[in-house]
């Protein structure tokens, strides 16, 4: 009669880790395709000023308001999408209000068109200020030296 002799078997630690590389690399490739192609905001000619940078903390949310030559308004958050609409000045107050009363820490900054008109500027500023900004900052282009 043959006794069967069982062998312990070791359990295999190895993990394969070549199709996670793969991954990782199309992935790293995508990225780097659609990252120039991101829009960051509404194309505007700023005007060109001799002023420092402004201190933004990078860890805060940012609502950017624009204002084309056309007098069109426009609002995002951070980096957004192609589906920005213009809006009237009453629309661009109430979203504003709405999103200072829900995130007071925002910092609100005004890109203006070099063209846009300068009462349209103002009520801007005036509509802003009514929203519950307190200190919206420009932002501007540095000056071409020559």
């Amino acid at each position: 009669m043959e006794v069967m002799v069982r062998k312990k078997r070791k359990p295999v630690s190895e993990i394969n880790v070549v199709p996670y590389i793969d991954v990782m690399l199309v992935l790293l490739i995508v990225f780097m395709v659609t990252a120039p192609m991101l829009n960051q905001g509404i194309e505007v000619d700023l005007p060109q000023a001799n002023n420092e940078p402004l201190d933004i903390d990078e860890n805060l949310e940012t609502l950017v308001v624009s204002i084309t030559s056309n007098g069109e308004y426009f609002l995002s958050i951070g980096a957004t999408g192609d589906d920005r609409q213009s809006m009237d000045l009453e629309t661009v107050g109430l979203r504003v209000n709405q999103i200072i009363s829900a995130n007071p820490d925002i910092q609100v900054l005004v890109e203006g068109d070099t063209d846009a008109d300068w009462g349209a500027m103002i009520t801007l500023i005036t509509t802003l200020n009514a929203a519950g900004v307190t200190n919206p900052n420009f932002i501007t282009q540095p000056l071409n030296e020559i």
